[in-house]
């Protein structure tokens, strides 16, 4: 494992000490924004963790190594065109090649795994795609949350998806929806849809402790948290859903698919939009950092005080007993 992850100094500190720390993805930083947007943003959600009382861990390949927490530097360097984009059947090759890259949810939910890092925080999950049945377009994410043990604090799943058969994906692989503060599926630039999620958690402290009854009772795989873009951040819907209706079809005309299909559409989303999407995704991605690092404060809380063995006292027998 020395071979192929790096964890920061300041990460690494805080999760010996079994502070609260939060991951955050780079693939918003190389392919999920435009520059200087990315940098500008990524730096803005590190500062909105710290503010929170927790540590930002932002995850990348640099130079064939998983590095765990960035400098200014690399975010710098993520976000130059060319940097390849990283996902779970991306990271041996990448790791490999002594190669750049920017990890998706999967990768990145991969890499807090294996530094330990319990919460992340990002915009919106990968999910099916629309078209699905001529496709078999299913993010690696899905799986990833079947099977990786980290809390991924999200607006939903992006809405160019088809989110209904998103929803129906996770509960086959038995990965609970929690909606924080809301009893539907958040819809990425406006609030939610009438999709219900499985339960509902109105503090950090509750969804907290969602994590540690999952974990704790061996139920492996991660849970999705699904935090509401802020009311005056919010697309109208109908425009939302005429733009990517749009954006899905050029995409098909163009014969766009497979990994270059998600920035494709974003990139046309923001053009349909005026930059209204992008906005929005600033400002949800915003909004989850905060709500991610209130609940990594809380869980590495519970950790603590349910860790602590319990002092048992004998009593002393008396003399000749």
């Amino acid at each position: 494992m020395q071979d192929f992850l790096s964890i920061h100094p300041e990460v690494s500190a805080a999760l010996k000490a079994g502070k609260a720390v939060v991951a955050l993805e780079s693939t918003v930083i190389s392919h999920g924004l435009p520059y200087p947007a990315n940098v500008e943003t990524a730096k803005a959600l590190e500062a909105a963790i710290r503010a929170e009382g927790a540590v930002p861990a932002t995850i990348a390949v640099l130079d064939g190594r998983i590095r765990v927490g960035l400098d200014a530097d690399d975010i710098e360097r993520l976000a130059q065109p060319g940097v390849r984009k990283v996902s779970r059947r991306d990271l041996p090759v990448a790791l490999a090649q002594g190669a750049d890259g920017a990890t998706t949810v999967a990768a990145t939910m991969i890499g807090a795994a294996l530094a330990g890092i319990a919460v992340f925080a990002t915009g919106g999950i990968g999910g099916v795609h629309r078209g699905v049945e001529t496709t078999l377009d299913i993010s690696a994410d899905l799986e990833e949350l079947a099977a990786t043990d980290v809390a991924v604090v999200c607006a939903g799943a992006k809405a160019i998806l088809d989110l209904p058969r998103t929803l129906e994906y996770l509960e086959t692989k038995g990965v609970p929806v929690i909606g924080f503060g809301t009893d539907r599926f958040p819809a990425f630039y406006t609030a939610s849809l009438p999709l219900p999620v499985d339960g509902r958690c109105d503090s950090a402290d509750e969804a907290a402790r969602v994590l540690r009854a999952k974990w704790q009772l061996g139920l492996g795989g991660g849970v999705v948290i699904g935090v509401p873009i802020p009311d005056d951040a919010a697309l109208d819907a109908e425009a939302v859903e005429a733009a990517i209706a749009q954006a899905v079809g050029e995409a098909e005309a163009q014969g766009v698919r497979g990994k270059a299909l998600t920035p494709f559409l974003l990139k046309r989303m923001e053009e349909l939009t005026g930059g209204a999407s992008l906005a929005a995704n600033r400002a949800l991605l915003l909004n989850n950092a905060q709500i991610g690092a209130r609940i990594a404060v809380a869980y590495a809380a519970q950790k603590s005080e349910f860790a602590l063995p319990k002092k048992v006292v004998t009593a002393k027998r008396p003399p000749g007993y």
